[in-house]
């Protein structure tokens, strides 16, 4: 076996019981009981372009503090932190995946061990550990509706550096499945539980093209594995994703063709004028992102190149105008002129009308939900849209 951490065994649904958080994502009041939870944005928003990256920190997916009693002993893997560099762990085989550009590397397998399965409230919630490179297991959540036969797919990706923590809460994995959808999450590379067995000096932008070229692989192994199960409706899946995890949704839909459609909040990308600009890179580290070593190693990872090839047929780009730096403007409106013809764009003023119009409504994923319950496959395999779907008050245009 690959999988080298082991796991809590997964409680019964009898034994779930939740805190509510405070806030779900954006810093925002806690909701009284009765209320949804409020819809995702950029959880890596910040206000101000001082924001600084931070090294990352011995962690635990598990929940055992005195402050989060509640909160139940769901599996997940430890970060552990190896003192003497010397003694951490290395790949074996560095020729048996190549993350310097999207497609697949011929000859990756996987492996798959179920973690737990809760059936609560018209939903079940699943978690595995699925692995398909060395020293890499990742947590994998499955949510599906209950009485919908094989429901259609939306991944979610969220940007660095927010983790799966979100998947444990039940009564948001029952906000995903609304409709009739099946939900499936995991955290990028190099992120939360997936930061293990290397120098604390590895970050997931100073390892920006394992970063983010594994990722792109793990959704197409994601879809993989899914098209296993038999459960699902693997000719209706697309991708809802902000910040890192939009760009990473681009680069495996431009190589993809099982991704029908593509929900983007403010994705990276232009790399030269993202790591010069961008208030999540460190400024002591930004000269080392501008060399033409670590640039050309990014080079086949470009969003920017590879946006006009996405094999979406629905395609949505939501961008945030004013108070977002970690996407600067200069990228953004590179993004915009790269994006396919077909591409609805939605401009949000600032963050607080985002905020306002989106977070608090609870209506964030409406659309690309929308797109995939109204889309037929005829013969040939090209998606048909049958409905539109309201954005909601930000500017919408087409990109044609």
């Amino acid at each position: 076996m690959l999988i080298p951490h082991m796991h809590k065994k997964f409680p019964s649904s009898s034994l779930i019981h939740f805190v509510l958080l405070a806030t779900f994502f954006l810093g925002l009041d806690p909701l009284p009981a009765q209320q949804k939870p409020v819809d995702p944005g950029h959880d890596n928003l910040p206000n101000t372009s001082t924001e600084k990256a931070t090294a990352p920190q011995e962690t635990s997916t598990n929940h055992s503090s005195d402050e989060n009693k509640e909160v139940p002993q769901l599996p997940g893997a430890k970060t552990i932190l190896v003192p003497d560099e010397g003694k951490i762990p290395v790949r074996k085989n560095v020729d048996y995946e190549d993350w310097s550009k999207p497609e697949l590397t011929a000859g990756m397998h996987t492996e798959v061990v179920p973690l737990g399965k809760t059936e609560e409230n018209g939903m079940t919630r699943e978690l595995f550990t699925v692995q398909w490179r060395e020293l890499d297991p990742i947590d994998l959540w499955v949510m599906k509706p209950a009485g919908v036969k094989n429901p259609p797919v939306v991944l979610y990706l969220y940007s660095f550096p927010v983790t799966d923590e979100r998947y444990r809460n039940m009564e948001f994995c029952r906000f995903l499945t609304q409709k009739g959808f099946a939900a499936v999450g995991f955290t990028s590379a190099l992120t939360g539980h997936r930061f293990h067995d290397r120098p604390r000096k590895e970050t997931f932008l100073n390892q920006l093209q394992e970063s983010m070229g594994t990722s792109v692989h793990d959704v197409q192994m994601i879809l993989n594995y899914l098209s296993t199960r038999g459960d699902l409706d693997m000719t209706r899946v697309g991708i809802w994703a902000d910040g890192s995890g939009a760009s990473i949704a681009i680069m495996a839909s431009a190589v993809d063709a099982r991704i029908k459609a593509l929900d983007l909040l403010d994705p990276w990308g232009d790399w030269p004028d993202w790591l010069a600009k961008s208030s999540l890179v460190p400024e002591a580290q930004r000269a080392d992102f501008l060399k033409l070593d670590f640039l050309a190693s990014i080079e086949n990872l470009e969003p920017l190149k590879l946006f006009p090839e996405v094999k979406a047929k629905q395609v949505r780009l939501q961008q945030i105008k004013e108070g977002v730096t970690v996407t600067p403007n200069v990228v953004a409106q590179k993004i915009v002129a790269a994006a396919p013809a077909r591409t609805t764009i939605v401009r949000y003023q600032n963050r607080n009308a985002f905020l306002t119009d989106v977070a608090s409504k609870g209506t964030g994923f409406d659309w690309i939900k929308g797109q995939l319950g109204s889309m037929i496959l005829i013969p040939d395999g090209k998606g048909q849209d049958l409905s539109q779907v309201s954005s909601g008050n930000g500017t919408q245009s087409n990109k044609n």
